[in-house]
């Protein structure tokens, strides 16, 4: 019997190779990680939070962070939570007996790493929100509109944000955010 193993199609990654921005605003695929889209109750969530390693918030528009993993609210009862490193995320979740609903949607999503001076103008080109560090500080994250698909946004320092779309949006993401890098130049 063949190996099947050596017949899986390899999943290309999504925005590989590419690059963009301006002298302002820099561009690039962030690198693979592991995804979790999570859902449990208010009285759940402390058993979950040790069970992953990091702190879920409870609070709307917060993040938290741990060891490579993040955290952030999308709302009062559910999560997106990315693994960057240590691995074993599903699995983490799986071994806890609170009841909750866990989803690796890792090969859904990719994301798209913003930064520099004219990052949060780059991102303004397609999302209505207030981006300024008053309104969106450090750790904020939203669940918002980009032009015309669903992203989550976080900003990871006062001037750099990660952009989590989904792969098959991220081309279209990837070539919106460039314009607004280039309009941010101007």
């Amino acid at each position: 019997m063949a190996d099947l193993a050596l017949n899986m199609a390899t999943r290309t990654l999504p925005l590989s190779g590419v690059h963009g921005g301006s002298s302002v605003a820099r561009l690039e695929p962030a690198s693979p990680a592991a995804r979790l889209s999570l859902r449990a109750r208010s009285e759940d969530v402390a058993a979950l939070s040790t069970a992953l390693g990091i702190a879920l918030p409870v609070k709307p528009k917060t993040s938290a962070s741990s060891h490579g993993r993040t955290a952030l609210w999308l709302g009062p009862d559910e999560w997106l939570v990315i693994d960057e490193g240590q691995g074993g995320l599903l699995q983490a979740a799986n071994d806890c007996a609170a009841p909750h609903s866990a989803t690796d949607v890792s090969h859904r999503n990719t994301a798209i790493l913003v930064s520099g001076p004219g990052a949060a103008m780059a991102i303004n080109s397609g999302c209505p929100l207030d981006l300024s560090l008053k309104a969106f500080p450090v750790g904020a994250c939203s669940r918002t509109l980009f032009g015309k698909i669903e992203v989550v946004l976080l900003r990871t320092a006062e001037d750099a944000f990660r952009v989590e779309v989904w792969r098959s949006f991220s081309d279209y993401a990837f070539g919106l955010l460039s314009e607004g890098a280039r309009d941010a130049a101007l």
